[in-house]
C-alpha cells in the first residue's frame, strides 16, 4: 500500500481522491487551508488519514506544509491537486506552491500535478508574470506552467515518475453543478498514477486525461521554456529545484 499526500483535499477532486485511496487501503495525508477547514476532513482523519494545515497562497505557510509532511515520513506519491480558478491567488496556488512543495518535500517515487484542458490557452511567456499574486493571474497560464513543471521534473529527476492530469470539467465547487464530465473519472487518473502497478501508470513525463496519454501544449516539452520557468520560480521563492 502507498503513502499519498494530496494538497487541497478538503473538498472537490482532492477529497474524492482521498476517500477512494483510503477505501483501497492506502495511507493518506490530507491537507486543509486552515484549522477551521480541518472540520471538512474530520471523517477522513477519523478513518486514519493524517492531516497537515497551511495556506498555499502564502510561501511561508507552503514551506511549513512541506515541513509537516516531511515530519510524517517520506511519501510514496504526492498529488498536487489544490487550485483556484480566479483572483489574486491563481499563480501562488496553482504554480508557485506545487513548485515549492516539490522542491522541499522528501522526494517521493511519484508526483502527479493537476492541469486543465485550459492550459492549451496559456501563454508561454514569463516576462510579466506576477508570482506574488499582487495582481490577478490567468488560469490558463498557471495550468500551462504547472504542466511544464511536471514535464521538467520528469526530465531532471529520472528516478521519479512525474505526470500531469487533465481531470475534465467536473461538477465540483470550481467546475460548477452543470459541469458535463464524470466526477469519478475526474479523480481516477491521479489515483491510478499515484498507486497503480499497471505498466502504463509507471511511466513519466506524460499528460493524461481519463487514463489516456495525450499531447499537451507544445511549450510544456520545450526544454528552454522549462529551464526558464524553473529559473524564475527559483528566483521568486529563493529555493532551487535540485
Amino acid at each position: 500500500m502507498a503513502r499519498v499526500f494530496i494538497t487541497g483535499s478538503a473538498d472537490g477532486l482532492g477529497r474524492a481522491a482521498a476517500q477512494t485511496l483510503l477505501d483501497d487501503g492506502h495511507e493518506v495525508v490530507v491537507h486543509a487551508r486552515s484549522n477551521d477547514r480541518l472540520a471538512a476532513v474530520r471523517d477522513l482523519i477519523d478513518r486514519g488519514a493524517a492531516a497537515v494545515v497551511g495556506d498555499l497562497s502564502d510561501t511561508e505557510q507552503t514551506r511549513a506544509i512541506a515541513e509537516q509532511v516531511n515530519e510524517l515520513g517520506r511519501m510514496d506519491a504526492v498529488i498536487h491537486n489544490a487550485g483556484v480558478y480566479s483572483g489574486p491567488h491563481v499563480m501562488p496556488v496553482n504554480t508557485v506552491a506545487p513548485y515549492l512543495v516539490t522542491a522541499l518535500i522528501d522526494r517521493p517515487e511519484r508526483l502527479v500535478y493537476l492541469s486543465s484542458s485550459e492550459h492549451r490557452g496559456g501563454r508561454a511567456k514569463l516576462s510579466d508574470v506576477d508570482w506574488s499574486g499582487r495582481t490577478t493571474g490567468r488560469y490558463p497560464d498557471s495550468k500551462l506552467f504547472v504542466t511544464t513543471l511536471a514535464a521538467a521534473v520528469a526530465r531532471l529527476w529520472p528516478d521519479v515518475l512525474s505526470n500531469a492530469v487533465d481531470p475534465g470539467w467536473v461538477p465540483t465547487r470550481m467546475g460548477g453543478p452543470g459541469a458535463p464530465d464524470d466526477l469519478r473519472l475526474g479523480h481516477l487518473t491521479q489515483e491510478w498514477l499515484a498507486t497503480s502497478n499497471d505498466p502504463a501508470a509507471k511511466t513519466s513525463g506524460g499528460y493524461w486525461r481519463h487514463q489516456r496519454r495525450i499531447e499537451p501544449h507544445a511549450a510544456a516539452h520545450d526544454r528552454g521554456f522549462q529551464d526558464q520557468l524553473l529559473h524564475d520560480l527559483a528566483g521568486f521563492t529563493g529555493t532551487r529545484l535540485t
